[in-house]
């Protein structure tokens, strides 16, 4: 089986940035998704990739994947940059204008 290890975004509903620290382990799936014939919603067999794990740091991720003998995928974290500056900034007669 093999698995994506990633860290998650904020969510869209969130404001700030607290409670992001675990990484993920998310499996890929296995078979493909077929319409179900009784509703018609997409279904699958495959109840593996409804699954997700969560992780301290990427390493616990990898070990866990390794023990079991997975292959996995590690996506690179995205932090974000923060640049610190004064709310008088905002005002200033020099400060560059976006397009």
């Amino acid at each position: 089986m093999h698995v994506r290890i990633f860290k998650p975004t904020k969510n869209a509903m969130q404001s700030q940035r607290a409670g992001q620290g675990g990484w993920c382990l998310h499996p890929h799936a296995q078979t493909g998704k077929t319409p179900n014939a009784l509703m018609g919603w997409i279904s699958t067999r495959d109840t593996t990739e409804q699954i997700t794990l969560f992780f301290d740091t990427a390493e616990d991720a990898m070990h866990y994947a390794q023990q079991r003998g997975w292959t996995y995928t590690v996506s690179p974290d995205h932090t974000r940059t923060v640049r610190p500056k004064s709310y008088a900034a905002n005002f200033t007669h020099n400060r560059p204008i976006n397009p």
